[in-house]
């Protein structure tokens, strides 16, 4: 706060406008600055999603150091008061520089370091320091342009920095993401900043200013602006780059959905990856041990009409399309980018066998709890083939509620399958999800496939080399009434790595390492987190 024992009238600024016009100007860049605030906060929380996983953790993370740093913000910049028109200056140029690459260095970082997390508190702390230092400063400057008391001066400031917040809120995932994308987003809203902090005083308080720090000013903020428009010009070349330090050489199709980012790499169904956010989802290689393992065991018994939720490749579909006496198969998936690639693209339509062809197939865009909660139909086969539980974002797919609505449109002895990720190096995920089944009323037979654990993991994979998992996957089938038994049934087709011996002993597997007294996860208590 500014000292109110200073007389306002000795301190006021030498005004290239009026107060009123002066005082109207500053509240607007507070506006701006505060829009602009709120943009670099949200985009480190989405990037940090994105490149580590987990978002309430990075929420979390992100908005404490940042609050934090505020508080330091503002006791460094008692000392800037004196020459609060260049300090604001200086500080808001600095501020649009860190802000607007911030985006650029994490990503950089994750690339081609492969850690990002140190790099996202740094820049949690440096942005939450010089956003803290504005209001002191802002404060000093309405009172020497308007003789207004100081309580209202701070309602005025608040109003605006509040509302400015707004704005940046709702533009973040409105309009900077859908058209400008993280990068380039995150260096536009650093030279908006650069923009109006230097203009506001350049403008209204150049009297205020030294030739010299007019000069400096002007220096400062041409030499930010022209930084950030030129990291946008590269910021393309940049972003093929970092994609081939993370996905390797074969990109073939990147392209970011309002869902997600997807990513094809490779040339043929041989050597296909299949990454969304980051997150290999499916390797060609290995893909069918999973697939195999998390259809088959649930068509065992009656399967005329089965419903797949999530599954948007096609590779479940696929399998359960083996089946000559199945009659329909709905996908039910949240996004319809995913779907339009597992239907034109050449590699990933010719590894799902075409399924989206199949006129038994009916795809639907939606997201599988909300599209629960309103069905009618009733399914002989369930299939959940849903991101994984430690994914924040993903929690509610494995809640003991999303598990009683999928209970309730089972038809009389109808099976649930769900992959519940790895049971051997991450079992108190595995059993969690076991245990919140059981606490909607399923009857559970839990099993244990040996294979590569490529993808499906809570945090994103820095490059398709990554090792193999011997642990393999673990799912759980489920019925209403009674365990279902594990096994095939006697119309399967022929598989390439399951048999009916091989999954009971994958249900002894899975029995030997039972983790005992885990709680269900609800809702409102959420009980997946990511494992070492």
């Amino acid at each position: 706060m500014i000292d109110q024992q200073v007389p306002l009238r000795r301190s006021a600024a030498r005004l290239s406008v009026r107060p009123r016009t002066g005082r109207y100007l500053v509240l607007a860049t507070v506006f701006v600055c505060a829009a602009c605030g709120l943009v670099y906060e949200l985009e480190l929380v989405a990037l940090a999603s994105y490149l580590v996983g987990d978002s309430v953790t990075q929420a979390s993370v992100v908005l404490s150091v940042m609050v934090f740093a505020m508080g330091i913000g503002s006791l460094l910049a008692k000392r800037l008061r004196s020459r609060a028109a260049v300090g604001f200056g200086l500080i808001e140029a600095a501020l649009a520089l860190v802000g607007g690459f911030s985006a650029m260095v994490l990503y950089a970082s994750f690339a081609w370091i492969g850690e990002s997390r140190y790099a996202l508190v740094g820049f949690s702390l440096a942005i939450g320091v010089l956003i803290g230092a504005e209001i002191p400063l802002l404060m000093t400057l309405i009172q020497r342009v308007d003789r207004q008391d100081a309580g209202g001066a701070v309602a005025d400031l608040f109003a605006a920095d509040y509302v400015g917040a707004l704005v940046g809120g709702l533009a973040f995932p409105f309009l900077l993401l859908p058209m400008l994308g993280q990068l380039t987003g995150a260096l536009f809203t650093g030279a908006v900043n650069a923009a109006a902090g230097g203009a506001l005083v350049l403008w209204v308080f150049r009297r205020d200013l030294t030739v010299r720090s007019r000069w400096l000013l002007v220096a400062v903020n041409v030499t930010v602006i022209v930084a950030l428009a030129a990291a946008a010009v590269l910021a393309a070349d940049f972003e093929r780059a970092a994609r081939r330090a993370v996905y390797g050489d074969q990109v073939r199709v990147a392209v970011q959905t309002e869902v997600q980012e997807v990513v094809l790499t490779g040339a043929d169904r041989g050597c296909l990856d299949l990454y969304l956010d980051g997150r290999l989802r499916v390797s060609s290689r290995d893909e069918y041990r999973y697939h195999e393992a998390l259809v088959h065991p649930a068509m065992n018994g009656p399967h005329a009409r089965v419903l797949v939720l999530g599954g948007g490749d096609g590779l479940a579909a696929r399998e359960v399309l083996r089946y000559p006496d199945v009659r329909s198969v709905t996908v039910v998936e949240l996004d319809p980018g995913v779907t339009r690639l597992a239907r034109t693209d050449r590699a990933l339509s010719a590894l799902n066998a075409h399924a989206y062809r199949d006129p038994r197939l009916t795809a639907v865009t939606g997201d599988a709890f909300s599209w629960l909660r309103t069905a009618h139909d009733r399914y002989d086969v369930v299939i959940t083939d849903l991101p994984d539980p430690g994914i924040s974002t993903s929690t509610k797919l494995y809640s003991a509620e999303f598990y009683g609505l999928a209970a309730q449109v089972l038809a009389p002895g109808g099976r649930l399958a769900v992959h519940g990720g790895p049971a051997v190096t991450r079992p108190r995920t595995y059993w969690t999800v076991e245990a919140s089944m059981r606490a909607a009323g399923l009857h559970t037979r839990p099993y244990r496939i040996t294979g590569r654990y490529a993808g499906f993991a809570a945090g994103p994979d820095r490059s398709t080399g990554r090792t193999a998992e011997v642990h393999g996957w673990g799912f759980v089938l489920a019925a209403v009434g009674a365990a279902p038994p594990l096994g095939l049934d006697p119309g399967a087709p022929r598989l390439r790595s399951l048999t009916g011996p091989a999954l009971r002993d994958a249900g002894r597997r899975a029995e030997s390492g039972r983790l005992s007294g885990q709680e269900p996860s609800t809702l409102v208590r959420p009980r997946y987190w990511e494992e070492g």
